[in-house]
């Protein structure tokens, strides 16, 4: 049976071995979701999380203070997954909440339908500490500083956030830290699960240049463990880590999928994630497709004001290039920093985008075979109904900031964000 991407159905156990209970949590509910009874998600500042889309603010604990089955089993993580199978928004999920307010496929869904054959746990409020899906960012260690992250997420950062914030705040923090209570902790955690586990999501900083990721690859391949599923958010510019080639690695799993986070192509893409050599990405899909062809690759694209109306133009070169299907592509809407989002548009401008997303979109229908791309373009263009205007100073203040500070230019690199040019 052909893979339905949109279908919310449970893909690992058929809807007839369920009770109707447990069918309404999975396909219906609007606000349960699978990740509190399967995971725990930990930046790498060591904040705990629900998952990696949860709101900042609504954390569950801190992994550098606490060991992870301690804030499994605690009040706030407990009162989540009851709110969740009552039907009671948490504020932690409204990203989510948003997400399907505007078409796309969120992460609860995601979650309910790639481990929904867990429903069994969740009728427990405080089920076993196995966790079965990974998602830990050990560390913020990157060599890309994109102008949608920060210092939390990348080491590379840390200059530019002392030239913002001041001699202070470069005194009061270090360019790397770990997630954990120490720099190993949470990777002697996680071993104690590799029974369990059946999916692990590297993301970070830059999972690629992590030696924790290669750790937890060699572990798995000692046990035999091919089975687990190995999913990725990789800036793509990092194929190696000293003698270690990581396609080396996935030519031995038996599913493998690697999520590009390339917004743009050429001198855009050097300009909204700094440090990306273009040459060097293109060189590494075409020694990926050479070497191991059957591993599924996609772009994974944050969709901002920045790339709005470049991503269809990049999207379609590297189809007619063969280095992608037209399906391949996963639009991640950026819903934070807020100054950074497509809704910040004026109409004129939005205009624009919906008229290129319609043609794109005429291009793409009968060629999206899991209606992937397609459903990411359409779900933006109702993104785009609401009105966040207000943000433009922000933007362009926050954009001046980082030009002077990287000597760079926007209006060279991306000169039709003119059109929407405020002043300072």
């Amino acid at each position: 049976m052909a893979y339905n991407y949109n279908s919310s159905e449970p893909v690992k156990i058929s809807l007839d071995q369920l009770t109707d209970r447990e069918k309404f949590l999975l396909t219906e509910s609007k606000t349960f979701c699978m990740y509190p009874w399967i995971h725990l998600h930990s930046y790498p500042t060591g904040d705990a999380y629900p998952c990696c889309h949860a709101e900042m603010p609504e954390k569950l604990g801190n992994c550098q203070q606490q060991s992870m089955k301690e804030i499994w089993s605690n009040d706030k993580t407990i009162k989540l997954r009851d709110d969740m199978l009552n039907e009671r928004e948490n504020p932690a999920c409204t990203r989510c909440y948003e997400q399907e307010k505007s078409g796309f496929f969120s992460g609860r869904k995601s979650a309910n339908k790639h481990h929904g054959h867990h429903i069994k746990k969740g009728v427990d409020l405080d089920p076993p500490f196995e966790m079965t899906y990974w998602d830990i960012r050990f560390s913020n260690l990157c060599n890309l500083s994109c102008r949608s992250c920060g210092h939390i997420f990348s080491s590379s950062w840390y200059q530019d956030q002392v030239k913002l914030a001041g001699e202070g705040w470069g005194k009061s923090n270090k360019p790397l830290f770990w997630a954990g209570r120490h720099e190993t902790d949470m990777i002697e955690q996680l071993m104690e699960h590799l029974d369990y586990v059946e999916q692990i999501y590297f993301a970070g900083g830059e999972p690629l240049m992590m030696d924790e990721h290669y750790v937890i690859l060699e572990e798995l391949e000692k046990r035999k463990r091919f089975d687990v599923r190995l999913i990725y958010n990789t800036n793509f510019t990092k194929t190696k880590l000293k003698d270690r080639y990581v396609f080396d690695y996935w030519r031995k799993f038996d599913s493998v999928a690697v999520g590009a986070s390339l917004d743009a192509m050429g001198p855009r893409a050097e300009y909204i994630r700094a440090g990306t050599d273009w040459a060097e990405v293109e060189k590494n899909r075409q020694l990926m497709l050479e070497q191991c062809p059957n591993v599924d690759f996609y772009i994974s694209p944050t969709l901002s004001i920045q790339n709005a109306l470049h991503l269809p133009d990049f999207h379609r070169e590297w189809v007619e290039r063969g280095f992608i299907k037209p399906q391949d592509l996963n639009v991640n809407i950026l819903q934070d920093p807020a100054w950074l989002r497509i809704d910040i548009a004026p109409e004129q401008y939005k205009e624009k985008i919906r008229a290129k997303y319609e043609q794109h979109l005429e291009w793409l229908r009968p060629l999206d075979k899991l209606n992937r791309a397609t459903v990411g373009f359409e779900s933006a263009l109702n993104f785009l109904e609401t009105d966040n205007t207000k943000l433009l100073p922000k933007f362009w203040e926050r954009m001046s900031e980082l030009d002077k500070i990287r000597n760079e230019n926007i209006s060279e690199v991306i000169p039709e964000l003119d059109e929407i040019r405020i002043n300072n």
